[in-house]
């Protein structure tokens, strides 16, 4: 789970595999599989590095099956 501010400046966590699309108009709308729709604080680049960080620290944790 990743870390998003609300507009109203409430933390919010996401599932970024769940990100279905971005779009910023201008603040940043996050399409979710769902449908859902939420609006964050959070810039574009912010929350690319986010889910980026958040899909490295998968990756060093993860345990392969040989």
């Amino acid at each position: 789970m990743i870390e998003v501010m609300r507009l109203d400046g409430k933390k919010y966590w996401v599932n970024p595999h769940m990100i279905e699309s971005m779009e910023e108009t201008p603040d940043l709308t996050l399409t979710m599989l769902s449908g859902k729709k939420l609006i964050i604080r959070n810039s574009p680049a912010e929350l690319i590095e986010k889910i980026i960080s958040y899909r490295r620290n998968l990756e060093i944790n993860s345990q392969e099956v040989l």
